[in-house]
């Protein structure tokens, strides 16, 4: 038969309320420690379209499974905006608009290096539609980009000149936006870019990694992040959010 003191009995429950109040108090530190956007922030949804999804002209490995991530990320947003790849149907990014030219080979051309694609979301075409699995009804605008024939565009903010703009640094400004968070496709492309140019627009950026999916040509996802780093980008998880 076992026998217990009262004092063991006593310190016995107090450890375990102790240990009850440790946890309380870190899952209000890791609750705190969660980003919960306001309405000074804005999630971007970077050219989640059906070119870029599995079986596309131009597919994103994994691409399509940033859906559900972005789906369940839009439901703490207040504000979205949407981009779509909107291109002409010869436009000067394409790799068959330029004679002896492949797909992915890096041309020369006035506003700088261009990486020559398969054709891909051409304007109207099912394509170039924003993928059926993305349901956020309350998203505010899309920014259609990359529709100018002679000048590609990867950013949603500037075409590849550096000089065209879209508009959404002022809709931004208009609507009181400080803060902005980057999902979709692809990391090294049209996510990196559009969130460089967000910090040079004077925004505070994050880019939410696994709502994200790159093309990493020769390294390209990693040499995107060190440079989104350098601007100040800070690369966080959909877990992060509140």
């Amino acid at each position: 038969m076992i026998h217990l003191q009262r004092r063991e009995v006593m310190f016995g429950l107090a450890g375990v309320a102790l240990a009850q109040s440790l946890l309380g108090r870190a899952s209000m530190a890791l609750a705190a420690d969660k980003i919960k956007p306001g309405p000074s922030s804005t999630l971007i949804v970077v050219d989640v379209q059906n070119c870029f999804l599995p079986g596309g002209s131009l597919a994103v490995k994994d691409g399509d499974q940033v859906i559900p991530v972005i789906n369940r990320l839009a439901k703490s947003f207040e504000n979205v905006v949407l981009t779509q790849d909107w291109h002409t149907a010869h436009h000067i990014s394409f790799a068959s608009s330029h004679e002896g030219k492949k797909p992915f080979e890096v041309i020369k051309l006035p506003y700088g290096s261009q990486v020559l694609w398969p054709d891909h979301c051409v304007q109207g075409t099912e394509g170039a539609s924003i993928a059926k699995g993305i349901e956020i009804p309350h998203a505010q605008v899309i920014i259609r980009k990359g529709f100018h024939n002679d000048v590609d565009s990867y950013s949603a903010f500037l075409e590849a000149d550096k000089e065209t703009r879209t508009g959404l640094a002022s809709y931004l400004k208009e609507r009181k936006i400080d803060t902005v968070f980057v999902t979709g496709l692809a990391t090294d492309f049209c996510v990196a870019w559009t969130a460089m140019d967000a910090r040079n627009a004077g925004l505070n950026v994050y880019v939410v990694d696994d709502a994200c999916r790159g093309i990493d040509i020769n390294g390209s996802v990693a040499k995107a992040w060190e440079d989104m780093t350098k601007l100040g980008v800070k690369k966080i998880e959909s877990s992060d959010i509140a």
